[in-house]
């Protein structure tokens, strides 16, 4: 049998061409493959094993903030979960010991009220129940969605501890909790006190402001007119230009005047007005006193009523009083309203006290009457005013004293005379008696002159979608500007924090400074039953805090041990209280703390107590809502016991919008499961997503954005499932960096370049600019520049070939750097394609690919630019040959290519353009662009004309040349070929 090759003319070459071949699918199947991941991340111990692996590098720490533990996750809270996954993953292939720690948030209202409406649902009342009894159904509830919520957030790829997360319900947790909150007792910076506070009458509780949403609501309004009762001598000197001068003719006419006159305020809110004990004005407003000439013979104000307005309002006032003609009488300075009293409009009917004017910053012209009522029971800056002018409320003789004029069952009390029991707000959450009850009395006291309704946002429950009120209730408070020893305050200190902490995005320091400057003395009691009690005695007799190191110990280690129930069981009071004090003399508080202080403290008890973590946290990331709620309670409670922030950074991301931009909304039909997409795409589609969005910013997500992600992520598949096949011929040599062809060094450049540029996005937490950035490279520099043009080399050179060697290291040393920079944003498939190139180990114990930053070589680089715009105006007028059909592909072109710059045209003379531009052959000539030739507006001075390649095509890898032949060996394949063919058989014959 000859030796000789087979007949070229019936030889296949297609088996001797180092074509890519690997088992790595072209169709991820990511909904089937990624539980097989998980399952092998389980067997290894993934979250342990990594402790051990990392052990003694620094410790890089994202401090969880805890989502409530009674429901399935949405879009919004997988996007969360993600990014702080992305935050993890990534520092811990930097090198650091990045231990995540889970948390669920078990107490406070959201889990309460669905236990409670489980019980209205069996005809049960939460009332009939015992307290401990109700708190173990709350802590069963919890339990289950966490057990829930955990399996869904691992489904989503995320790593961490979940075997041993962080609960606020844990009997660890709720001691740390209450020794949180006895050391701002024991440094007085709690207290007792009475404030109006936002009170949901459905859920008999008060609510933080991030408890409440806005809703359009439906109010009556009311046009109620105040008599003047007194005019001191304060306001009759500011006419009167001092207590000696006599008045002018004029002075008396306005005192007159103003005397006959009555104040106007406009409210939505008319049920309030039995807690009027102010009218408020602004110092800064035009008053004046106006006079009614024309009305409707039934109309409430009739000729010759006089009322006090600003000016700029007073039509409006009269339009809505339905008042037809009128006249301003006199000027009215500001300076005489500080010495005007009222009576109540409904004084003769149990209020008989006078109303003082009192000046207020937040009284403006802008709409109403230009005066406020002031009940400072029912309204922040109604209490506001009131305080700040309580020394002068005495020494005029006024009681400073609030009263609660409506009670926890949102109806009247004994301090509303005349509506006691009638409701505000029902059980249901629906408009009780008070409105119409208040304002038919001020019609029979001749009080209103103008009625009306108005729709409007106004505040919610979050969580049971009922309407709140304003009520003044005795509440636990934690003080904002007590001096706490040092000179500082509270507010002082967290302010110094907030200068002192990383924001991304930067505004949000501007926000959570805003808050902090302005915020009111934090609430933290509610009247609930689940949670964590305030753990404090008080005084029968004289109001005082019990502060005692030894009573703060026993119920610091009863708690450890048996959980905040211990609270609750009888005999409490005195088991803690111990025989150094008399239950019967010192009250046991059994308000509820403020959920956000329990997740404020989760620094003290999780970051502090576990060795494996390190306090203050790196970083916190939360939604841009968390500046009013755990950044916030985080930042006062850590600055208000430790002096600092717990935390050097803060992240903050945006909302999820639907694809058109409109808020998700289940009645609207446009909401997204988290699940839904997993089992659809798989979880590494909506991780890509959560990469490509700017998360800074409220991000948009739908069918065809999720479509659009599917796609990206398919190209840079196909990418990496070429590189894994060409890397099955790999050798693994690793050539001099200085031999290799400049195309391999530029991409080993690009390689340096992006390393340092891929690890700062990291650091600096910006995964879209990774995302984009990785994507592009491996789309339009790799899939179509780099391995488009040394596809050739790759399948066609010879074993031995040099060319082709480096080439293997170049795509070996793209696939480590690719697939470990992107294993933190998609950790499944990423996995997936380490273990196909040989790995035994992991990818999550892998660090980023050591990149040689020798390799950088901007010279080259800037080389290869002109190069390359050159080539995308052959590839151009390539396509247009392709499009007409005058060409099935490139290699059956000879571009002749004209450019009239002679330091690009040596540039391009200087390497293989013919092999850049995969033709069979290319001519170069120097002058101007042929104006019949093909040519690119951002690339003047450059044409392209495309004739057909001469010379006859090689069997092997379809090049035209005119060497097919030369090797009588192989007739039918050119040099190139034909020693590669040789060096091929010679091989297989040995």
């Amino acid at each position: 049998m000859s030796d000789a090759p087979a007949s070229e003319a019936t030889r296949d070459y297609s088996d001797t061409l180092f074509l890519p071949k690997t088992d790595f699918p072209m169709r991820a199947g990511l909904p089937k493959q990624e539980p097989g991941w998980i399952r092998s991340w389980t067997d290894l111990d993934l979250y342990h094993a990594l402790r051990k692996e990392s052990a003694g590098r620094e410790k890089f720490i994202l401090h969880d903030g805890p989502p409530y533990a009674n429901g399935h996750i949405h879009i919004g809270t997988a996007l969360n979960k993600i990014l702080k996954d992305f935050v993890v993953r990534s520092h811990q292939m930097l090198g650091y010991d990045a231990n995540y720690v889970p948390g669920w948030d078990c107490h406070g209202l959201p889990i309460e009220w669905k236990v409670e409406e489980n019980f209205r649902a069996e005809g049960r009342s939460k009332d009939a129940i015992p307290v401990n009894e109700f708190r173990r159904e709350c802590r069963e509830f919890a339990q289950k969605w966490l057990a829930v919520q955990k399996a869904e957030f691992q489904r989503l790829g995320v790593v961490g501890d979940f075997d041993d997360p962080y609960l606020t319900m844990s009997y660890p947790a709720e001691a740390g909790i209450a020794r949180e909150l006895m050391k701002f007792a024991t440094s007085d910076q709690l207290y007792r006190g009475s404030k109006p506070v936002m009170w949901s009458v459905v859920e008999r509780t008060a609510l933080a402001e991030a408890e409440v949403e806005y809703h359009d609501y439906q109010s009556d309004t009311v046009l109620v007119a105040f008599k003047i009762a007194n005019i001191d001598t304060k306001a009759i000197n500011a006419l009167r230009d001092g207590p000696s001068e006599p008045g002018t003719e004029e002075d008396e006419k306005v005192l007159t005047d103003l005397l006959e006159a009555r104040v106007v305020i406009w409210t939505t809110t008319p049920w309030t007005l039995p807690g009027n004990r102010a009218i408020s004005y602004g110092p800064g407003i035009s008053y004046g006193v106006y006079e009614v000439t024309a009305a409707p013979a039934e109309n409430w104000a009739k000729p010759g009523d006089r009322f006090l307005l600003a000016d700029s309002l007073a039509e409006e006032v009269f339009k809505e009083a339905r008042v037809e003609a009128y006249e301003r009488r006199d000027d009215v300075p500001t300076s005489v309203l500080a010495g005007v009293t009222a009576h109540h409009p409904l004084a003769g009917r149990g209020y008989e006290f006078t109303v003082p004017l009192l000046p207020g910053d937040h009284v403006t012209d802008d709409a109403g009457t230009g005066f406020v009522h002031t009940a400072p029971g029912h309204g922040v800056e109604d209490f506001e005013v009131w305080m700040e002018n309580k020394r002068d409320l005495e020494a005029a003789g006024i009681d400073p004293t609030i009263p609660y004029t409506v009670g926890a069952d949102g109806k009247y009390t004994k301090d509303a005379p005349g509506f006691e029991g009638l409701s505000v707000i029902t059980d249901e959450g629906k408009k009780g008696e008070a409105n119409k009850a208040v304002i038919d009395a001020l019609t029979e006291a001749g009080a209103l002159i103008g009625r009306g309704r108005l729709k409007h946002q106004y505040p919610h429950s979050w969580r049971s979608k009922k309407p709140v009120i304003f009520r003044n209730t005795p509440q636990w408070f934690i003080a904002m500007d007590k001096d706490l020893g040092d000179g500082s305050t509270l507010r002082s200190r967290a302010l110094n924090a907030i200068d002192r902490t990383q924001f991304v995005p930067a505004s949000g320091q501007n926000r959570l400074r805003g808050m902090i400057e302005h915020r009111p003395d934090w609430v933290v009691s509610r009247q609930r039953a689940w949670g964590v009690p305030i753990t404090v005695f008080v005084n029968k007799n004289t109001g005082e805090i019990l502060k005692d190191e030894a009573v703060n110990a026993r119920i610091g280690a009863a708690f450890e041990a048996e959980g905040a129930d211990a609270w609750f069981e009888e005999g409490a009071a005195a088991r803690f209280l111990g025989e150094a004090y008399d239950p019967a003399v010192w009250e046991k508080v059994d308000d509820i703390l403020d959920v956000w202080f329990d997740s404020g403290s989760t620094h003290a008890f999780c970051l502090e107590q576990r060795p494996d973590l390190k306090w203050p946290a790196d970083v916190y990331l939360e939604g841009s809502d968390q500046h009013r709620g755990w950044f916030h309670s985080s930042l006062l409670e850590s600055c208000g016991t430790r002096g600092r922030a717990p935390y050097d950074a803060v992240i903050t991301h945006g909302f999820t919008m639907a694809e058109d931009g409109r808020k998700m909304s289940k009645s609207l039909g446009n909401t997204i499961a988290p699940q839904n997409i997993i089992d659809q795409y798989g979880a590494d589609i909506l991780r890509l997503w959560v990469a490509s969005q700017d998360y800074t910013d409220d991000q948009r997500i739908g069918k065809e954005i999720l479509k659009g992600v599917a796609d990206a992520y398919r190209k840079l598949r196909n990418s990496i499932r070429w590189m894994l096949g060409t890397l099955a011929h790999d050798s693994g040599e690793t050539p001099g960096f200085a031999t290799m062809p400049e195309l391999e060094r530029l991409m080993l450049h690009r390689l340096a370049v992006l390393d340092g540029e891929v690890r700062e996005a990291y650091r600096r937490y910006d995964y879209g600019h990774v995302a984009h950035t990785l994507m592009n490279f491996a789309n339009v520099e790799l899939s179509a520049f780099y391995f488009d043009i040394r596809k050739d080399a790759l399948y066609c050179d010879a074993p031995s070939s040099p060319r082709r060697h480096a080439a293997l290291f170049t795509v070996r040393t793209l696939f480590d750097a690719l697939v470990t920079w992107l294993a933190p944003l998609l950790p499944f498939t990423m996995e997936e394609s380490w273990a196909a190139r040989g790995h035994e180990r992991s990818i999550n114990f892998a660090l980023f690919a050591t990149i040689d930053p020798a390799w950088r070589d901007d010279a080259l680089a800037e080389k290869w630019e002109k190069v390359r715009r050159v080539r995308r105006v052959v590839t151009g007028a390539l396509e247009v040959e392709r499009r007409e059909k005058r060409i099935r592909g490139s290699l059956e072109a000879h571009p002749v290519v004209t450019i009239a710059d002679p330091a690009l045209l040596a540039v391009v003379e200087g390497v293989d353009f013919a092999d850049v531009v995969i033709t069979s052959a290319v001519t170069l000539v120097a002058g101007e662009p042929d104006p019949a030739a093909f040519a690119l507006p951002e690339v003047p001075g450059v044409s392209a004309a495309v004739h057909h390649a001469e010379g006859t095509r090689c069997a092997r890898s379809w090049r035209y040349t005119s060497d097919v032949g030369s090797d009588p060996r192989y007739p039918d394949l050119s040099a190139r070929d034909a020693a590669a063919m040789a060096e091929i058989d010679g091989a297989a014959a040995a």
